[in-house]
């Protein structure tokens, strides 16, 4: 019987396979010969091979060798995401040397990703506060490093920030010039309203923390769009490809008449912020000329929200997994005409993607309301508001202006019964001021505004999200610092859209954050019936709220100054009737204004995608 080559090959490779395992097994191989092999193997595609050779050479070898082969053993399984194998390989490890420093972290990391947080954490902080360290091959202070940042990490996503903080600090220490390292502790006592925010730790100075400021945290803390501009060029310089080859979507040229595929790509397409705005955006689409497709590597969250977004995809391109080049390469190949990147330079974002252009036209929305700097986005959605003329220079990608407002929303949200002020320990003769944005919004310039707000306002009280024990903590020595009495700040835990919802209707007045403005909270607000006080300043995501209410027809709520904000809520503060009339207002007329026109904004956005796609078309060689 005839044997094809590629058959007869793999029978041949499994054959001497088994013969160099047999001579492992034996005791026959040197751990370099071991070492050279299973390398081979494992960049070959051949793991299977590779792990029973290792297998096979330690459990015949009883020589202090054992160490190494063990530690590489492991490393193979936890590339292969066989974690719990890994963690038993390298408990294996640290039985023959309970101080090898290289196995502990790399232990730590399979059990984090086992979620046994707790074991993580105290594997690495056996490394970082050892006095001696064995280590082969690394410098020690490189491996306290290592332990120190990943504990860091791992104890700011479970929120322990405080913690994370301390360890950042000591890394710091170690070895000040950690750019990533400053950029999060920046933004941790962002979170913790820790003010003055840019406080220098050993050898870092403030410039230094200026410089290495993600650009989220860049966002909260100045309105200058060229610091803006600067951050977001670090960050593509630094971490961004750089292709220069022909753009994706050259190499698969589809025939013109077709449907425009429209392809949004994200991965907060589910219970998030932008995953609330934008469902009925998705729903809307005009089918008989358009077609939806969702480039996603959202994760599976189980909630309704994320089923009823994925329902309103024609198409689903799951991506997680999946390298920037080869994501890239199948959204050429599945003919997207506009992708629309709700991402940008946000966590998770993937800006490589858009960097070999796998559409020919590539618009930024939502996610990032600034300029991200990325060569591949030459668009981005917005309104003669938040993108005033004297704005453009400093940002690399040109609008597409629709008429009112750049943002989408969603009418049909889900909205809890009303609830009593009681319920929240509100007053029910008391003025209530609001802001139920992210702790790290919150900036001590526009603290201090607000507790001058309140000492203005006799028997008013401000109404804040508890985002963290740390930042209700801050708030309320800063308050007290400024003469207001603690008490006087109420903070409201997190609950459930349905519920948060809901309860905006208690407030008299929510009180915008500056510069990062209100975007979903501002729409949930102002669809609930509440006014929203703003400040607009010179760049997009300080004009945010003010776009909105314009668009909802309460420009007055718009102040373009500190002393004017302030002058503004201590007014309609002392005249409660003003701040029911602006409720009435919304309440009557708000969702019929062109702020909720959803169908609308729909139809402009799809225009605009239709002109430039024609456009293109027209351009291309050979059209």
């Amino acid at each position: 019987m005839d044997m094809s080559q590629p058959a007869a090959a793999l029978l041949d490779q499994a054959a001497s396979a088994e013969a160099v395992i047999a001579r492992a097994r034996a005791g026959a191989m040197p751990l370099q010969e071991l070492m050279s092999l299973a390398h081979q193997w494992q960049t070959g595609g051949r793991q299977a091979d590779c792990l029973a050779l290792y297998e096979a050479w330690v459990e015949s070898n009883q020589s202090p060798q054992r160490l190494l082969a063990l530690f590489n053993w492991g490393t193979v399984l936890g590339e292969m995401r066989r974690h719990a194998e890994a963690e038993a390989v390298y408990l294996r490890a640290l039985a023959l040397n309970p101080d090898f420093a290289q196995a502990k972290l790399n232990l730590g990391h399979q059990l984090e990703h086992q979620g046994k947080t707790a074991e993580a954490l105290a594997q690495w902080q056996a490394v970082y506060d050892a006095g001696e360290l064995m280590a082969i091959g690394a410098e020690p202070i490189d491996l306290r490093l290592h332990a120190l940042n990943n504990a860091a990490r791992l104890l700011e996503s479970e929120r322990r920030l405080d913690e994370s903080e301390a360890l950042m600090k000591r890394s710091l220490l170690l070895k000040p010039e950690q750019g990533d390292v400053q950029q999060h502790y920046v933004h941790i006592r962002q979170k913790q309203c820790e003010w003055p925010i840019y406080q220098p730790v050993g050898e870092v100075t403030h410039n230094q923390l200026l410089v290495n400021t993600s650009l989220l945290a860049t966002l909260s803390a100045t309105d200058d769009p060229a610091i803006q501009l600067m951050v977001a060029q670090r960050f593509v310089n630094e971490r961004v490809v750089k292709y220069k080859g022909k753009p994706f979507h050259q190499l698969h040229a589809r025939p013109a008449g077709e449907k425009i595929r429209i392809g949004y790509l994200s991965g907060d397409l589910r219970m998030h912020a932008v995953g609330l705005l934008t469902p009925e955006l998705f729903e809307l689409h005009d089918r008989s000329r358009f077609e939806v497709h969702a480039l996603c590597w959202s994760k599976e969250d189980g909630t309704a929200q994320r089923t009823r977004i994925l329902k309103a995809m024609d198409r689903f391109m799951p991506l997680a997994g999946v390298d920037d080049q080869q994501a890239a390469r199948q959204i050429a190949e599945a003919g997207i005409d506009v992708m629309v990147d709700l991402q940008g330079l946000t966590s998770g974002a993937r800006p490589n993607i858009l960097a070999y252009r796998p559409a020919p036209v590539q618009v930024g929305y939502l996610g990032l309301p600034a300029t991200s700097a990325l060569p591949g986005e030459d668009y981005i959605i917005a309104d003669r508001f938040t993108m005033p003329p004297e704005y453009l220079p400093l940002c690399t990608e040109k609008p597409i202006y629709l008429p009112h407002c750049y943002q989408v929303s969603d009418r049909q949200r889900e909205v809890g019964p009303t609830p009593e002020r009681a319920r929240y320990g509100l007053p029910e003769d008391a003025f209530v001021f609001c802001s139920f944005n992210n702790n790290h919004k919150y900036t001590e310039e526009m603290f201090s505004a607000w507790m001058q707000i309140l000492q203005q306002v006799p028997g008013s009280l401000l109404w804040l999200l508890a985002d963290n024990r740390w930042a209700e903590a801050n708030m309320r020595a800063a308050a007290q610092a400024r003469g207001v009495a603690p008490e006087r700040l109420h903070f409201a835990p997190r609950v459930a859209p349905p519920e948060y919802l809901a309860r905006f209707q208690l407030a008299d007045l929510v009180l915008d954050t500056f510069p990062y403005n209100a975007g979903t909270t501002a729409s949930d607000c102002l669809w609930m019936g509440t006014p929203i006080l703003t400040r607009a300043g010179r760049c997009y995501i300080s004009r945010m709220a003010g776009s909105l209410l314009t668009a909802a027809g309460l420009p007055e709520l718009v102040t373009y100054s500190l002393p004017e904000y302030v002058e503004r809520a201590v007014q309609i503060g002392r005249q409660p009737l003003r701040a029911a009339s602006y409720k009435r207002y919304l309440r009557e007329q708000g969702r019929q204004t062109p702020l909720f026109d959803i169908p609308a904004l729909v139809r402009d956005l799809e225009h605009e995608f239709e002109r430039l796609v024609l456009e293109h078309r027209r351009k291309a060689p050979g059209a």
